[in-house]
């Protein structure tokens, strides 16, 4: 620049070491300033975070904690916060009201009728805890820890039932009910009176191409022992008039009501055990 010549606004002299000081300065405050602004910001997120000390949880964790551990007490006792969700199932055995004697091998059934599954077989004689409950024939015992349905008839609060104590049942006995087949209506009725009454008694004879049983009006009730047969004979002189019989005969021997006063009759011997009537006790409708 010219010698005398004053500066002016539109000097073009240097400013560059103004400039420099100037930028040196301003990067050692932001050098200086960034690591207090950092902490700052730190220090103000975690005060606002919810931190605390822990022995001194914050009111949110103590909240997260407690709703959990609801959750978690909920879940085992298998409630919920909805009231959509179905109550739970009792599994718990019934009380049992009493215990009855089986007179007969019975069927453990999962349901109360005839075509339910069966999950075992319980033993005559046994004394049996029951909870009471009757249906359709059937009554609910209790073995184990498990209910199961039996045939109510063939339970009895003595060991020993009396022989014909049900009287005159009238429904199909299982694993016979074939003998039904070529039968009249009160051939049928008599036979269901006596399986149901004796179920120790498991072969009959039903229709057959000889004598009365041709008509299917007679029925042949196999059994070789003479106490049950007796016991047999004697409930069918006793419901005679209602089962409408026309005759029994038992061990060479013949009942019939019209002639009830002779009693028993002696027959002529026909030749054989069988023929006799030995083994079976034979009865026959009008």
């Amino acid at each position: 620049m010219p010698r005398g010549h004053s500066r002016g606004k539109h000097t073009l002299a240097p400013t560059r070491s103004a400039s420099f000081h100037t930028v040196f300065r301003r990067r050692r405050l932001a050098l200086v300033a960034a690591p207090l602004v950092t902490a700052l910001a730190i220090g103000t997120g975690v005060a606002t975070s919810g931190f605390a000390r822990p022995d001194a949880p914050s009111r949110a964790a103590s909240s997260i904690g407690a709703a959990a551990a609801t959750d978690t007490h909920e879940r085992v006792l298998g409630t919920t916060r909805s009231q959509d969700r179905v109550a739970l199932i009792n599994n718990r055995v019934p009380k049992a009201t009493g215990k009855l004697w089986t007179t007969a091998p019975l069927d453990l059934r999962t349901e109360p009728r005839e075509k339910a599954r069966t999950a075992g077989l319980l033993e005559t004689g046994k004394h049996v805890p029951v909870t009471g409950k009757r249906q359709n024939g059937y009554a609910e015992v209790i073995v184990g820890r498990l209910t199961r349905w039996v045939t109510d008839d063939y339970l009895s609060k003595s060991k020993e039932r009396p022989p014909g104590s049900l009287g005159l049942v009238d429904r199909p006995c299982p694993g016979t009910s074939g003998v039904e087949s070529g039968l009249t209506s009160g051939a049928v009725r008599v036979y269901r009176a006596v399986c149901n009454n004796f179920p120790q008694i498991t072969q009959y004879g039903g229709y057959d191409a000889h004598g009365e049983h041709s008509s299917g009006r007679a029925i042949d009730i196999m059994t070789s022992d003479s106490s049950t047969g007796d016991q047999i004979a004697a409930f069918l002189q006793a419901h005679a008039s209602e089962l409408n019989l026309y005759d029994i005969i038992w061990q060479q021997h013949i009942w019939t009501p019209v002639r009830s006063s002779e009693g028993w009759r002696s027959m002529s011997d026909r030749g054989s055990e069988t023929a006799n009537h030995f083994d079976h006790v034979h009865v026959s409708v009008n």
